[in-house]
């Protein structure tokens, strides 16, 4: 049962990882194409924020893509789960908005740049509503421990009073 698990996901994350190209290859050329033919946009621009991106899709490339053994064919490993939440879901967000950035600023000029704010600005969010969760349980924790028996040995308790 655990090889079919495996399996299925190492079948899930190759599609993943296929689509990935394919829409990289498509906004990428695209932006490009657009670029060369009808109007200039800054290729510098471009690629400086399209690194995080590049960054991302390589990491997921190396931690998702299922490895096979060259002789037998057999699975070896089959990738990290791609569907999984958190950072995973995060470097998805970050190649999603900036393809979206990548195609307006192709359609509507260097401005549209500015739509690719969203990433740094997302994250700022989230780190910001962790430090309130951190701090919320720090401060659980310590008025647990007012009225709690003390902790440890008595030498330790000797030298914190």
């Amino acid at each position: 049962m655990a090889q079919k698990a495996r399996k299925d996901r190492a079948k899930s994350n190759s599609a993943a990882l296929n689509n990935l190209h394919l829409g990289f290859l498509v906004v990428n050329g695209l932006f490009l194409a657009l670029h060369f033919l009808f109007r200039s946009r800054s290729l510098l621009t471009w690629f400086i924020l399209s690194l995080p991106s590049f960054f991302c899709q390589f990491t997921l490339e190396k931690t998702g893509r299922p490895s096979y053994d060259a002789a037998t064919k057999a699975l070896k490993n089959s990738g990290e789960d791609l569907a999984a939440p958190g950072l995973t879901e995060y470097m998805f967000d970050v190649i999603w908005v900036t393809w979206a950035a990548a195609v307006l600023v192709a359609l509507f000029g260097d401005w549209a740049w500015l739509f690719w704010v969203i990433v740094p600005a997302y994250g700022a969010f989230k780190a910001y509503g962790m430090m309130g969760a951190a701090k919320q349980m720090m401060g659980a924790a310590a008025a647990a421990g007012d009225g709690a028996a003390p902790t440890g040995n008595r030498k330790q308790r000797r030298a914190a009073a």
